[in-house]
């Protein structure tokens, strides 16, 4: 059986997966670390990660960007590999993962839903035929208005599917409120909206001559990202140091 931290354990999706895993026979929460302390659950609750004395298989992270490199100092110092979930890092911080990657397993993904990871893989197949043809490519993704960071995680690693196959060629356009100007050609537009209870809209448009074409994801739970965490976790304990993603856990 797979012993996990959860960290970020009184969060919205730390609630899912602790819910999530209760009814799975092959993973167990022994631990769960949050800065609002303990909650109503039937493991020890630490308020930092430095506090725990519980040795684990595995730590799942959905906390924020500013626990990341607290978990990572942790993780490395007690050789415990890491599903990193939290969003808007910091390119500091994304060089702090890669580095730690090097003593560690971790596997770090925008998106833990099966979706999102097959559609990532459909717009690398798919974007360079719409781009030859003379089409814009636009992103337009919506999450609730508790949302801290904009664009989401999801967006961007749907960009940066698309980029990959024009090995970087494009640019990333956010705001075109300062511009007055024609749309460039090499340019993916990424817009953001944040409004009540959405868990997670994502539309990539390809818009031609006279046509559009739209490959949609909609997410109505958070249940969807809880179970690919926990496929996640389960695949991740064990690992050799080194840098894993959802597409390794679904090949």
């Amino acid at each position: 059986m797979t012993k996990m931290i959860m960290h970020g354990c009184n969060g919205r999706m730390g609630h899912v997966i602790v819910d999530l895993v209760k009814e799975d026979a092959d993973i167990e929460v022994v631990a769960g670390v949050d800065a609002y302390g303990e909650s109503n659950y039937d493991f020890p609750v630490f308020k930092s990660l430095s506090d725990c004395n519980v040795a684990a298989d595995v730590i799942v992270d959905f906390s924020n960007a500013s626990a990341v490199d607290g978990l990572l100092d942790y993780a490395v110092s007690v050789n415990t590999p890491v599903v990193l979930c939290s969003t808007g890092l910091s390119e500091e911080q994304l060089n702090k993962v890669k580095e730690a990657s090097s003593k560690i397993a971790i596997l770090r993904s925008a998106n833990m839903s099966v979706g999102i990871n097959a559609l990532l893989k459909v717009l690398k197949d798919v974007a360079p035929l719409f781009a030859e043809a003379g089409f814009d490519i636009e992103i337009v993704e919506k999450h609730h208005n508790q949302k801290l960071d904009a664009p989401s995680g999801t967006a961007i690693a749907l960009a940066d599917a698309i980029n990959d196959s024009f090995e970087d060629k494009y640019e990333y356009t956010y705001d075109r409120s300062q511009r007055r100007e024609k749309r460039r050609q090499k340019e993916i537009g990424i817009s953001a909206v944040r409004g009540g209870t959405i868990v997670g809209d994502h539309d990539v448009i390809f818009a031609g001559l006279d046509e559009v074409v739209t490959l949609s994801h909609r997410a109505y739970s958070r249940a969807i990202f809880g179970k690919g965490a926990i496929q996640a976790a389960k695949f991740l304990g064990g690992k050799s140091a080194g840098m894993y993603d959802m597409a390794d856990v679904l090949a």
